[in-house]
């Protein structure tokens, strides 16, 4: 497993366990390792709206999206995070955009 899967992971573990500003700090090295760990934005979105940053966690959640287009989850995240932030129609147009795509793997 490369370094940056094992930061990913310790960054799961942190999260789980609501230690968000390590979980922010293992899935910002793992990051620094490979910036195309596309879970790995995931994870420091979720950690940075728990830890109340919602503009960095935003900007995380966009590059998620950026490098999985594809990925209904990427958009349901950007979606939550646009609606804690009060940007409902950018919530509901990312919530279309996941739906959508799980139409898509469904056919």
């Amino acid at each position: 497993m490369s370094q940056a899967r094992t930061l990913y992971k310790a960054g799961i573990d942190h999260f789980a366990h609501g230690r968000y500003g390590e979980a922010i700090e293992a899935y910002r090295k793992a990051l620094a390792i490979d910036a195309q760990l596309a879970m790995a934005w995931n994870g420091l979105a979720m950690a940075l709206a728990r830890d109340g940053d919602l503009d960095a966690a935003i900007s995380a959640a966009r590059r998620y999206v950026e490098l999985e287009p594809e990925e209904p989850l990427a958009h349901t995240s950007l979606s939550m995070l646009y609606q804690q932030a009060g940007r409902i129609p950018e919530a509901e147009e990312e919530k279309a955009l996941s739906m959508r795509l799980q139409m898509r793997r469904r056919e």
